[in-house]
């Protein structure tokens, strides 16, 4: 695994250095694939910056349930998709091959901010390695039966007898959504919160009611003589 990450952080590495320096668009027919529940999926190789083996992450409360924690990426927190999880398949069970991808999402805030974007990591269960894909190789996402959501998807490729499913960056890890979901997990932490709350209560009340009830004695009538 070590030698492998190596050498397609090599690749990656080359291709940035090479889209420096020649024509918009360079690199952009390779793509870097990896394995996930058994399936093949492929990124562009210039959304991705880094490759790195599994390794602990950090809880934060209150994320959607795919995000499965945070690393600390040289001094910068970095959240890390579960993308068996994102794609509502369970959680990825963690194994030799188990992997992270270091993913740059562009920023989705407005469409005119200068800011640059930010990183996401992909939890894997195995990176592949990288491929070269033309526009005809890629076909149309179909319109169901692909497994994941289709606008997760931005294209179908074969590639040496294979099918490939080529993601869409800014969907599948739409910050903009993740916020949302984040909101709403913690609205429901919330809610469900309070509602315990206000069960225990309710349920002291009645035990009390229900306490005070027994303590008041039998009726007259019913009494011994």
């Amino acid at each position: 695994m070590t030698e492998m990450a190596t050498a397609l952080r090599s690749e990656i590495k080359a291709d940035e250095n090479h889209s420096d320096t020649t024509v918009v668009g360079a690199g952009t027919d390779r793509y870097l694939t990896f394995v996930l529940g058994g399936e093949i999926y492929a990124l562009p190789i210039l959304d991705i910056t880094e490759i790195m083996e599994f390794r602990s992450l950090t809880v934060v409360p209150m994320m959607p349930s795919f995000i499965r924690r945070v690393i600390n990426l040289r001094g910068r927190v970095v959240p890390v998709v579960d993308m068996a999880a994102r794609f509502g398949r369970g959680m990825t069970q963690v194994a030799r091959r188990t992997s992270i991808i270091i993913v740059e999402t562009s920023n989705q805030v407005s469409e005119d901010s200068d800011e640059p974007g930010s990183d996401m990591g992909i939890m894997v269960d195995a990176v592949n390695k990288v491929v070269h894909l033309s526009v005809d190789d890629i076909e149309p996402p179909p319109a169901f039966g692909a497994g994941i959501r289709s606008d997760f998807i931005s294209g179908m490729a074969k590639y040496d007898g294979q099918f490939i499913i080529v993601l869409d960056v800014t969907h599948v890890l739409s910050v903009d959504e993740m916020v949302m979901l984040g909101q709403a997990a913690s609205a429901a932490a919330q809610s469900a919160a309070q509602s315990a709350a206000h069960g225990g209560a309710q349920s002291a009340a009645q035990s009390a009611a229900h306490g005070g009830a027994t303590e008041e004695g039998l009726p007259l009538e019913d009494v011994p003589a």
